[in-house]
């Protein structure tokens, strides 16, 4: 295996194929970013409208979650059509535009990519249900008669994501598997059409400019389908938290080993291009485990979500950063750091909510069990991602935590859109809550979101985190971000870091170079600096002492 060097700072803002590495990007959730035609839906243009905020904010790329035909029936990861745009997104033109201002203001674009599931409205699904039982259209998904003696029980035990059998009857008495919504039925990845589309579809994007892709589920696509099928004996034995509980490579859909085949074929068509395309894997998977989709024969990077499940803890952030940046290097990859994204509480609520808390319950009492301190909650955020950001490797941000925005955890339950909802029989509330479009400015019926009303309810302290709100003001978080990611760019220089053991109870220091340090104190009580100049501040410091829940980048 080929270890790319790591000794060099990357140029983000060059053909640099390497420039990934390092990069920071942002993620962009249509739906919830602008709407340019005030239909209470963001989409494309909305996009392309405010793209100058991020080329000022200072991030490399956006990474754009689906956008492509879908009845939300999974907030766009139920796909229709891969190589085209949601007509109330916009159109493919409207892509094409969206792409070239983005790069014309120096940013590389990244798509999401659904490789696991279509949707049920997909022209191959619509076909399989038409064709019947054997059938070659019926191949391109998991299909299987039921057991029992009418064929009126699932297949196997298998369980949903979502809740519930991961199995669902069409009217002809057949079965197939959706380990999502049932709206999201599974391609069968053993079936060579497949195989085929997605290189079609890989292709596409590519040849439309397009910098690289997220892979989401990549860790499910291929499945053990030797029959008889096997039961796995226990519904959480369906989860990725069961992974130790096999042999690696072993889960019947979960990680298999076989899986990387996919990624191999895909890294062949990615490298054609100048520069090669990047990826990135979303794989709920363990490190060693992770480091494989990130090889550089196959995807590149991987997401690592041990960092945003730690407790906001010395020790234990410590050993999941060490722990990360090993496997990233063992993978001849770069670590990958993300606090929020679409499919979690926010951060600036998350990680001042007590370690044992029930996130499901928590939103269902409204956030109001136990409650939340929304500043210290921010403070903490503020902490936090100036550590993320002093780390090696490319940070994830998600859409609006650059205002501090929390978590809208009293959403009502008649607006909910997320279908865990209704497929958990209302125990759990789901993720809307940090999908609630952005403000943009202080007033007006979506706080500039668009001329109307959002398609999920904005709380009214919104306004106080909008981005016209915080522009220019000293201190605020969107001019904290603005100034850390300035001061990344100019301080990157390699990708390693080496640990200070001489400090006090609940703090870590790092220095990134001979040039800065980053240093957090995730402890109670205010505690000394080390010597260097104070380059940047999560909060201000006590007499030149650094308080609580702050970090610090100091110049040496």
């Amino acid at each position: 295996m080929t270890v790319r060097s790591t000794t060099r700072t990357p140029d983000l803002s060059s053909k640099d194929p390497d420039w990934w590495r390092q990069a920071v990007i942002y993620q962009v959730y249509p739906r919830s970013f602008a709407d340019a035609d005030g239909d209470g839906l963001g989409d494309l243009r909305g996009i392309t409208q405010r793209l100058t905020h991020l080329a000022a904010l200072g991030v490399d790329a956006l990474w754009l979650s689906p956008f492509y035909p879908s009845e939300l029936a999974d907030g766009g990861y139920d796909v229709d059509d891969y190589r085209d745009v949601d007509p109330r997104l916009g159109t493919l033109d409207d892509f094409d535009a969206m792409a070239a201002e983005a790069h014309r203001l120096g940013l590389k674009v990244i798509v999401d990519l659904v490789p696991n599931h279509t949707s049920h409205r997909h022209a191959w699904f619509r076909e399989a249900l038409d064709s019947g039982p054997g059938s070659p259209a019926r191949d391109r998904y998991v299909f299987r008669d039921g057991r029992g003696e009418h064929g009126e029980l699932p297949p196997t035990d298998w369980q949903s994501v979502f809740g519930g059998s991961a199995w669902r009857r069409v009217p002809d008495g057949q079965w197939y598997l959706h380990l999502f919504a049932p709206q999201q039925p599974d391609l069968n990845w053993e079936n060579e059409q497949v195989r085929a589309d997605f290189r079609t579809t890989l292709k596409f994007w590519c040849d439309r400019g397009v910098d690289g892709f997220r892979v989401d589920v990549a860790h499910a696509l291929v499945k053990d389908l030797t029959e008889p099928l096997r039961d796995l004996g226990a519904p959480e034995l369906s989860s990725e938290a069961a992974l130790d509980r096999f042999a690696p490579g072993t889960h019947p859909f979960y990680d298999r080993d076989d899986v990387h085949e996919v990624y191999r074929d895909w890294r062949k068509i990615l490298d054609a291009y100048s520069p090669p395309r990047m990826a990135v894997a979303e794989a709920w998977v363990p490190g060693a485990r992770r480091a494989l989709y990130a090889r550089p024969d196959e995807l590149g990077q991987a997401f690592n979500f041990e960092y945003l499940q730690a407790r906001w803890e010395a020790a234990e952030l410590r050993e999941v950063i060490a722990g990360s940046l090993e496997d990233a290097r063992a993978a001849g990859a770069s670590a990958t750091w993300v606090l929020s994204n679409h499919d979690v509480v926010r951060h600036a609520t998350r990680l001042v909510l007590p370690p044992d808390t029930d996130t499901d319950a928590w939103l269902l009492s409204g956030g109001h069990a136990p409650a939340v301190d929304e500043r210290a909650g921010l403070r903490r955020a503020r902490a936090a991602t100036l550590l993320m950001l002093a780390l090696p490797g490319s940070a994830y941000v998600y859409q609006g935590e650059e205002l501090g925005l929390p978590e809208v955890a009293d959403l009502p339950t008649e607006v909910l859109q997320d279908p865990i909802w209704e497929q958990t029989g209302h125990v759990r509330k789901g993720r809307d809550g940090c999908r609630v479009p952005l403000p943009w400015t202080t007033g007006g019926p979506s706080y500039g979101f668009g001329a109307g009303a959002a398609w999920l309810p904005q709380p009214p302290d919104f306004a106080s985190y909008a981005v016209q709100a915080q522009d220019g003001v000293a201190g605020s978080t969107l001019e904290l971000y603005r100034t850390a990611l300035r001061l990344r760019r100019k301080l990157l220089d390699g990708e390693s870091l080496t640990w200070a053991d001489d400090v006090p109870a609940g703090v870590l220091r790092f220095d990134r170079s001979d040039s800065w340090r980053c240093v957090t104190n995730l402890s109670g009580t205010t505690v000394d600096l080390p010597a260097g100049e104070v380059l940047l501040s999560s909060a201000p410091l006590d007499d030149g002492r650094l308080g609580p829940d702050t970090t610090v980048w100091l110049g040496l």
